[in-house]
């Protein structure tokens, strides 16, 4: 691996550590030239690679970038942390592999990029949902503010329930 700060291509592994799935392995690095640290991220590439059916029946490559450039605009600038943006790309991902084998339809992949940006932060869910859904008025984002509202009224009542 060339060293990104001295261009050395000299270097010892110090941690390496998979993820949950196994798909992604992070590697802390040290030059033996300059001593300094980076991370290496080692992505498994897939020999069979997965298809999107999209709703008008074009077939389209999985393009991990895609989820990624739709999880960054629906959380705009919302105080949100990057590794949890990142988080929800690499689970998506995961369970997609994990699920299907060619083809996915772009409805699933939609499905699941809204169920979790509704447990990250409720307004980068309704904008994703406002274009995902493609809301045709007022009364359509109305109706998921309301069942947002409801849901944060359900987990209030059981935290009332498990409080001494």
């Amino acid at each position: 691996m060339v060293c990104p700060f001295c261009t050395l291509d000299n270097d010892k592994v110090i941690d390496s550590r998979s993820s949950e799935a196994g798909r992604v392995i992070r590697r802390r690095r040290q030059c033996l030239g300059c001593h300094k640290r980076f991370t290496t991220y080692e992505r498994i590439e897939e020999t069979v690679r997965l298809t999107v059916i999209k709703r008008d029946g074009r077939r389209e490559p999985f393009s991990r970038e895609k989820i990624q450039h739709g999880v960054q605009a629906a959380c705009g600038k919302r105080p949100l942390p990057e590794e949890a943006k990142a988080r929800i790309v690499d689970e998506v991902e995961d369970e997609l592999h994990k699920k299907h084998d060619r083809e996915v339809d772009s409805r699933e992949i939609g499905e699941l990029v809204a169920r979790k940006l509704k447990d990250l932060d409720e307004i980068a869910y309704v904008r994703f949902a406002s274009e995902y859904y493609q809301f045709k008025n007022v009364g359509d984002i109305l109706s998921q503010l309301e069942e947002l509202s409801n849901r944060v009224k359900d987990v209030k009542d059981q935290q009332k329930l498990f409080t001494p």
